[in-house]
This record gives structure tokens, sequence and C-alpha cells, in this order.
């Protein structure tokens, strides 16, 4: 059973259009910026036809998982990070290290692609907020 944070935490996810699944499938991987900040990026990545998601800021160390080296070892899609070469599985976010790496849902409709996160998500950095 999820905790009470946890349980907030998947209470606020909404399916989030990203894009048409035409023009997104050109990358191998691109940044998704979230309107929350930095820290909730994410990585959506398009390997062997398959749409997958997840933080876009290594577990480790803060690394860019969007410049990181993705392989088909066994079966197990993985990117590694460019920083310290951690392995990361693109469906369940699982490292060889024991870190855990957090994945979103994706979902083709009509398309299009869209991404299960707690915010919205944009291909363009979100305007930054003014404080007076």
């Amino acid at each position: 059973m999820a905790s009470g944070n946890e349980q907030e935490i998947t209470d606020s996810l909404s399916w989030r259009l990203i894009g048409p699944a035409s023009e997104l499938s050109k990358k191998q991987c691109r940044l998704m910026f979230s309107s929350l900040g930095f820290g909730s990026d994410v990585c959506l990545f398009y390997v062997k036809g398959e749409f997958f998601a997840m933080d876009a800021r290594c577990a480790h160390s803060g690394g860019p998982l969007c410049d990181g080296d993705i392989e088909d070892a066994g079966g197990i899609l993985q990117v590694f990070c460019p920083w310290h070469d951690y392995d990361f599985n693109l469906r369940t976010g699982q490292s060889g290290t024991g870190l855990q790496q957090r994945v979103y849902e994706v979902k083709l409709e009509d398309g299009s692609v869209y991404v299960k996160h707690t915010s919205p998500l944009s291909l363009r950095p979100f305007a930054s907020v003014q404080k007076s």
C-alpha cells in the first residue's frame, strides 16, 4: 500500500499532451521541460518504435540522461548517464547499481504522445516567473 505522500503524488498525475508522434519519433531523446522547474524535467525516449519517459536528471548526481547512450542489453533497453555511466532500464527505471530512476507512463492516442506527469510539460523552457 502506498504511503500518504506517494498516494498524493499518484493522485496529482495527469496526462500531458507532448505533441505528434510523427514528429517526436524523429529523435531518440528529447528533453521535456516541467513547469515545476529543472528538477522535474523529463526525458522522452523513442527507441525501437516505442516511447519511454523518465526523470531527466540522473538519480546518482543529476547528470543529463538525454545526453546518455542507449543500449539494448539482452532485450533490456537502458540509458547510461554520460557523467558516471550509471545504467537505467527505460521501462522500470531500475539500475544495476541499486538506484531507481522515476519513470512515467506514456500513451499514444490519435497520433499524439501523452506523458502522465504532475505538471505541464513542454519541449521549450517555460518563461520564468518574476517575483515582486
